[in-house]
């Protein structure tokens, strides 16, 4: 993947932010710069820019002489992240409601079945890549530029999370269920509603992650 658009140091961030929000370089993985240059085809030096990038995004730190790795985010993290993030969604879901249309409508629904799709062929890859579409698109629907930059500012933890943490059957599951009762409420029009599942919605997330890592942790 050789890169030859106009702002190298943009895309190169953008490149590397993915490849760890997808979960193809893992929690505490360290970052090869070699590697990854040869495969971007670009130089070291844009490459460390983007690290320097993402670390104030929280998604990578650099260690003094050991380079850099992948963020491990705690429990504690966690347990702050998602009910702010869970905030920041009512919001955005009750402004879209204020602004959404037929056409809005219809693409929302068409990303909720594609996600659907995903989740009866067990395909927690793309099913987890889908959902993403849909609370993005609550956003842009919203059209709020300052909700949108703080939101932009979290994402990328949130995607970290959700790759790395395994959903068991049920809770995945109780994640469709949430995600129909979301597409309901901009059906039937009712603000309350929506903005109170897109925040349960996120801060049961981050409890299952919790009791998912205790377990774990126990199991070890």
């Amino acid at each position: 993947m050789t890169i030859h658009r106009r702002s190298l140091h943009d895309d190169v961030t953008s490149l590397l932010r993915t490849i760890i929000t997808d979960g193809e370089l893992k929690p505490g993985e360290k970052i090869v710069e070699q590697a990854l240059c040869e495969r971007f085809g670009v130089s070291r030096t844009p490459l460390r820019e983007a690290l320097k990038v993402l670390a104030a995004e929280g998604l990578v730190h650099l260690l003094p002489r050991r380079g850099a790795v992948v963020a491990q985010i705690t429990l504690a993290e966690i347990e702050e992240l998602f009910p702010v993030m869970g905030a920041l969604e009512a919001l955005a879901g009750k402004l879209a409601l204020d602004r959404i249309g037929t056409p809005e409508l219809e693409r929302l629904t068409k990303l909720h079945e594609k996600m659907l799709g995903c989740f009866r062929l067990h395909d927690e890859k793309n099913y987890i890549k889908a959902n993403r579409e849909i609370h993005e698109a609550i956003f842009e629907i919203a059209n709020n530029t300052t909700l949108i930059a703080i939101y932009h500012q979290l994402l990328g933890k949130i995607h970290m999370v959700r790759f790395v943490a395994r959903k068991t059957r049920q809770q995945w599951e109780r994640a469709v269920e949430d995600h129909e009762k979301i597409m309901a409420a901009f059906t039937r029009r009712d603000g309350d509603a929506l903005g109170e599942i897109l925040y349960a919605h996120m801060v049961e997330t981050a409890a299952e992650i919790a009791r998912t890592s205790l377990a774990a942790s126990e199991e070890a």
